[in-house]
């Protein structure tokens, strides 16, 4: 059996995070979209089997690509603050990379089963990843979708107005990328 490795980065794919609003004053907020620009994914293979994977993300490459709802809509200066606060939220100097280590990969219809630690904030969860792989145009087409509740890893959401209008705690993060067949 050969050992081959496969290096994914924002180039062949995209890590993207959706937050929701909360607080009385929720209409007033933006549900925001916001991905990353930097990282990597290195996928250990034996043979025709994943055997490991790890995920590097670079949180200072954290960007705002756009905000939905609220008041009035989200402005190019509007972004650079929610950048800002969000980087402060997630305390970006002290904690400049999020890590996820698959360590055990199981296959299950339609692509992978992933499980291992994940590292956010400085603080670290076992977590499950369920990623599916399709064949598309030559290329292997991997995605999945997982919910992440920012004060399990001690994050406070961020909040404005006394907590009349927040960040929901619970956010969604996507995941694709392609690789050559």
């Amino acid at each position: 059996m050969t050992d081959t490795s496969w290096t994914l980065t924002a180039a062949e794919g995209e890590l993207q995070i959706f937050t929701g609003v909360g607080g009385p004053a929720a209409k007033m907020g933006h549900r925001l979209t916001i991905t990353f620009a930097s990282w990597q994914a290195q996928v250990q293979w034996r043979g025709d089997a994943p055997v490991a994977a790890r995920l590097v993300v670079d949180v200072d490459s954290l960007q705002v690509v756009r905000g939905e709802g609220g008041v009035t809509p989200l402005t190019g200066p509007e972004k650079g603050v929610v950048r800002s606060n969000a980087l402060k939220s997630l305390d970006a100097k002290k904690f400049p990379q999020i890590t996820f280590d698959a360590e055990n990969i199981s296959a299950k219809p339609g692509g992978y089963h992933l499980d291992g630690p994940v590292a956010i904030h400085g603080t670290t969860h076992p977590q499950s990843v369920d990623l599916a792989v399709e064949e598309r145009d030559g290329m292997w087409v991997m995605s999945t979708e997982l919910p992440v509740v920012q004060t399990q890893f001690g994050i406070k959401p961020y909040s404005l107005f006394m907590g009349t209008l927040k960040v929901a705690d619970e956010v969604k993060l996507t995941f694709t990328a392609r690789h050559p067949k």
